[in-house]
C-alpha cells in the first residue's frame, strides 16, 4: 500500500444532498423548505417575531429582583472542613481562609468568599478568616476551642 493508495472505507463518507437542482433529484424546485414565505428564504431572522402581535416575552409581566449587588459566596460545612484535616490537607496551626480551602480542594474557586455552615462535626482547634458563619457552625467552632473572624462581623456592628 501507497500513500496515494489511502482511501476510506466504502460508504464511511456520505455525498451530500445538492438541493435545488432539478425535479429529478428529489430536492429540486423549493429545495425542501416548503413552499412561499419567509422561512423558505435564506437570511432568515423571525426567531420572536409572532407577526406584529406582541411578542410572548414582551406580554408575560416580569417578576422578581435580580440583585447586582449579590455576592457569590462558597458554602462549605464544618464536616467536610474536619475530613479536610483528617486527611491531612489543612494544616490546623494556620487560620481557615478561602485560599487554603481551595488549596485543600474543599472548594473549586475563590468566587467572593466563603460561608462556615454548621453540618457535621468539628473536632480540630481551628480559627476560621472567613466572610461569613451560620450560628450554628459559630457555636460548633467556639465548642471545638477555635474562632471565627469574620467580614460579616464588621459590617453588623457597624
Amino acid at each position: 500500500m501507497k500513500l496515494n493508495e489511502i482511501r476510506d472505507n466504502p460508504g464511511a463518507v456520505k455525498e451530500r444532498m445538492r438541493v435545488g437542482r432539478g425535479i429529478g433529484s428529489g430536492k429540486g424546485k423549493t429545495g425542501g423548505r416548503g413552499v412561499k414565505g419567509q422561512k423558505s428564504r435564506s437570511g432568515v431572522s423571525i426567531k420572536a417575531f409572532e407577526g406584529g402581535q406582541m411578542p410572548i416575552y414582551r406580554r408575560v409581566p416580569k417578576r422578581g429582583f435580580n440583585n447586582p449587588g449579590a455576592r457569590d459566596l462558597n458554602e462549605v460545612n464544618i464536616g467536610r472542613v474536619q475530613q479536610a484535616v483528617d486527611a491531612g490537607k489543612l494544616d490546623a496551626s494556620n487560620p481557615v481562609t478561602i485560599e487554603a480551602l481551595v488549596a485543600a480542594g474543599v472548594c473549586s474557586r475563590v468566587r467572593d468568599g466563603v460561608k462556615i455552615l454548621g453540618v457535621g462535626e468539628l473536632k480540630a482547634k481551628l480559627t476560621f478568616e472567613v466572610v461569613a458563619a451560620s450560628k450554628s457552625a459559630r457555636a460548633a467552632i467556639e465548642a471545638a476551642g477555635g474562632a471565627v473572624k469574620a467580614s460579616d462581623d464588621a459590617v453588623a456592628q457597624a
